[in-house]
């Protein structure tokens, strides 16, 4: 007989951007007519700029020849990407990594999500809350979270990130925590924690022996140069952090795929008998067994992001989305609404008015408005009472999205 993983029917309902799907496509069918704009999933619609489609191109007629064929290709990536990204992500920022610590991926959620893999399943795991879901799905799938009971688990640390205390969390109390989630600029706040608070928490880690999750996926939206963009810019978190980043929203890849974790070779975890195990070479292990690595075609792409044309038509990119955060932030603001985020990150996390829920605030938007925003609960239990707005949009929807909202907010 075979037997299923008890563990993934632990597993809540649906994947939150599934409900909000359903409850969308749900009211087109009754509203045939309406054009919905949706300010909610995090899906970029910029298109790729043309460096990157000029290697894409160039890619493929290499793969169309006999000699410029390319089967499998490296599980940890061509040297190519990987020098690429020590040279210009990491050495500028005074950063020094060797290109066997960079792991090409297909993006970071697959990443974010199979790392976890690694660890024993009693480790007790802390996570930001609200916090992109994956990080607790995931660790459910594996029965490291306990039960569910009043939107929490019962062997999760929640570490409330909140305008309260100005969405800094606190370093956990009482029992240590072995494995923390950190994701700045942050999914799905926008906010954003200085040097001396992330140092806080490679302190933390290095004195508890526990290991840092770090999740940049939006650190090229920084604006504020004082705000650090790897986690690695703190004083020893080579040996207690592992760091994740992406190319879907710095560079339109979402339909690309490809994205890099860093493991640095200091970076070790415990057996029971007190042996130290290299994460570097533990990943290195799974990668080579369950990832035949990320496409060529991919990685020439993202290659093109750092030739001085790909970084000048990137930066336009971010521009262009940052210019909506503004301009979101400036009209939600003006209309008396509570807004986080836009500043450092594509995000603006908005506090719903007259203690409406997030999910009747969304559907209140979706059916006053016709425009779609995220309900803050599905990040956790310290997002109910807020929604998350994206920046992604084109400037006209954008546009057109705030413009409803202004009228339907004004009756």
């Amino acid at each position: 007989m075979a037997l299923v993983n008890i563990h993934f029917l632990n597993l809540q309902n649906n994947y939150l951007f599934a409900d909000i799907a359903k409850k969308v496509n749900a009211f087109k069918v009754m509203h045939p007519k309406a054009d919905v704009i949706s300010l909610g999933i995090g899906d970029v619609t910029q298109p790729l700029c043309p460096a990157v489609v000029e290697a894409m191109h160039k890619a493929v007629d290499e793969m169309a020849t006999a000699d410029g064929f390319r089967g499998y290709g490296p599980e940890q990536g061509y040297e190519f990407l990987r020098e690429a990204i020590v040279k210009n992500d990491f050495a500028p920022r005074g950063v020094r990594l060797s290109l066997d610590e960079v792991f090409i991926n297909d993006g970071a959620k697959s990443d974010t999500g199979n790392f976890q893999e690694l660890l024993h399943w009693d480790n007790f795991i802390g996570v930001t809350d609200p916090i992109y879901p994956v990080y607790i799905d995931s660790n459910v799938m594996i029965g490291r979270c306990g039960t569910y009971r009043d939107g929490r688990w019962s062997n999760v640390r929640y570490m409330p990130t909140t305008a309260e205390n100005g969405f800094v969390p606190e370093l956990p109390k009482g029992r240590p925590v072995d494995v923390i989630y950190l994701c700045f600029p942050n999914n799905p706040t926008g906010t954003v924690i200085s040097k001396q608070e992330l140092r806080k928490w490679v302190n933390y880690a290095l004195k508890n022996d526990a290991l840092i999750l770090f999740d940049a996926a939006y650190q090229a939206y920084i604006q504020d140069p004082d705000i650090p963009h790897s986690i690695y810019e703190i004083r020893g978190a080579r040996k207690c952090a592992v760091e994740f980043r992406s190319f879907s929203k710095t560079a339109g890849f979402t339909g690309v795929r490809c994205g890099y974790t860093i493991v640095p070779k200091d970076v070790s975890v415990s057996t029971f008998e007190g042996e130290r195990i290299s994460l570097n070479q533990l990943w290195l292990r799974r990668q080579c067994t369950k990832f035949n690595g990320t496409s060529y075609i991919s990685q020439r792409a993202a290659e093109a992001i750092y030739s001085p044309e790909g970084k000048q038509q990137v930066q336009q990119t971010i521009d262009y989305y940052m210019q909506n955060a503004a301009h979101m932030l400036d009209v939600l603001r003006k209309l008396g609404y509570e807004c986080y985020g836009g500043e450092n990150a594509p995000y603006i996390w908005m506090r719903t008015p007259d203690g409406t829920t997030s999910w009747q605030f969304f559907e209140a938007l979706l059916y006053g408005a016709n425009v779609v925003c995220t309900p803050g609960v599905g990040f956790g239990p310290s997002g109910e009472g807020y929604v998350r707005f994206t920046a992604f949009g084109s400037h006209d929807r954008t546009e057109e999205a705030l413009k409803r909202i202004k009228e339907w907010s004004n009756k």
